[in-house]
């Protein structure tokens, strides 16, 4: 394992001291054992994707109380080791245990794991060796995962094109928007015509003129838009092999848009950035922001919890430019003692059209396989949302889907992501100028990523 690799899968470990062991043993090597583990050690961050398996994988005889052992009607367990996003916590525990995985007992060894967009090239980057390729696990995604989504499939692949993952989620990225607002601003709240006022940027800020003019602000923060520019970046920010960071043009349009926008009133001043309290109540019946950007997970985990009013408040329609927010991917981990049960779940819950269709109707998911989301655009009667007030969102989400064409990755996204958003905040707060804050970026990504020797701004 090179060390440009170790040092990225490492970044958020603390202990230095368990790179010792790094390389020490191949594991299998991506070969199936003859004989199963007893033991199916899964890696997450929350309970998303057992509640999801234990809805539709027909495999599940029970789950402990406590949820963190599902039995199998083979007898076979799987242990759920979930430890939190926050401040990196669940890739610092993943990685610690991707370190131990040649040395560990088969009972103990890391057998499947998630990751998200931000992260997942991390783990897919072939020198890493942490996700077996599926096609090792018997998987042709060419043939069982043909009805996917074109980007997430490349989305879980290496550099080579090796897919190293699959994912039941596709996060399409529409706006949702509040009626009562567009009907007092605009006249009317139709999902085609609220639309058009939004059909691209040029439009779109427009539309937050006339919002301003009625006491109301276009979206809750500079935050809120990074997604649409970040996923439309023509190159990756860091290339394979090297040591310096590119940040593409479509990043500094975000800024600039960013500063125009919060100075002239279309953004609220006092919301820096989201998830925190300020953004939530941004959500409340009593707030004067008009739209969210949201994949249908932010709809259904993020907004919905936040609004305090009757359902039917809220309508989508598309975004100013196509994006995609977000999903959860699953690898199987180099060394599983579990390959044949592992391909079993992968399958079952990323490929099978009516498994993935069930996770929609019970979960609101925008899921992943092509037919099954074209069915469920035209099925008002069973996808339609109460929250909606009756709206099928995947009249919206399906025709983002089909046109998404994912930015080039590499496996420092997530700092890069995070870092640049921060450092700018201070910039549009007024609180440093434009110089400091590429200073700020600078600095912090070279402390998070300490084999990063260059930050290289456009002209």
């Amino acid at each position: 394992m090179k060390k440009r690799v170790v040092a990225i899968l490492m970044a958020t470990v603390v202990a230095a001291g368990l790179l010792a062991g790094c390389g020490s043993k191949g594991g299998n090597g991506g070969e199936a054992s003859t004989e199963e583990g007893k033991v199916i050690n899964i890696y997450s961050w929350n309970d998303e994707f057992r509640e999801r398996l234990e809805a539709v994988y027909p495999e599940v005889e029970s789950t402990s109380k406590d949820g963190t052992v599902t039995t199998l009607k083979d007898g076979t367990e799987i242990h759920w080791i979930i430890n939190p996003n926050q401040d990196g916590v669940y890739q610092q525990k993943l990685d610690e245990a991707l370190m131990k995985q040649a040395d560990a007992d088969t009972d103990d060894r890391v057998d499947i794991f998630l990751s998200e967009t931000d992260y997942v090239y991390k783990y897919t980057d072939a020198e890493a060796d942490a996700a077996m390729p599926l096609k090792d696990l018997g998987i042709d995604p060419d043939k069982d995962l043909a009805d996917q989504y074109d980007f997430t499939r490349i989305t879980a692949s290496d550099a080579d094109g090796v897919q190293r993952g699959s994912t039941w989620q596709c996060c399409p990225g529409t706006m949702v928007y509040r009626r009562d607002i567009a009907k007092e601003v605009f006249g009317t709240d139709d999902p085609t015509a609220v639309g058009e006022k939004v059909k691209d940027w040029a439009t779109m800020k427009q539309t937050a003129e006339e919002l301003k003019q009625k006491g109301y602000y276009a979206f809750a923060s500079y935050a809120d838009t990074f997604r649409l520019y970040g996923n439309n970046i023509s190159d990756s920010w860091v290339k394979d092999g090297d040591t310096k960071v590119t940040v593409d043009p479509m990043i500094m349009q975000w800024i600039n848009d960013s500063k125009e926008w919060l100075d002239a009133g279309y953004l609220n001043p006092t919301v820096k950035g989201q998830w925190n309290d300020d953004w939530n109540k941004a959500m409340g019946s009593q707030s004067k922001v008009f739209a969210f950007l949201f994949p249908a997970w932010g709809i259904d985990f993020t907004l919905k919890p936040n609004w305090d009013g009757e359902d039917g408040v809220w309508a989508v329609t598309n975004p100013p430019q196509e994006y995609n927010w977000g999903g959860s991917y699953i690898h199987v981990a180099t060394g599983t003692d579990n390959p044949e049960h592992a391909k079993d779940v992968i399958l079952a819950m990323t490929a099978k059209k009516d498994n993935l269709l069930k996770i929609s109707q019970d979960y609101s998911d925008f899921t992943n396989t092509k037919s099954g989301m074209q069915e469920a655009a035209n099925d008002d009667a069973t996808y339609g949302s109460e929250f909606l007030g009756g709206q099928n969102p995947f009249q919206y989400f399906a025709p983002v889907a089909e046109n998404i064409k994912i930015a080039p990755l590499s496996a420092y996204d997530q700092g890069c992501v995070e870092l640049i958003q921060n450092s700018f905040s201070d910039y549009f707060q007024g609180e440093v100028d434009f110089e400091k804050a590429k200073s700020n970026f600078e600095t912090a990504i070279k402390e998070r990523y300490p084999d990063i020797t260059e930050v290289v701004w456009p002209e």
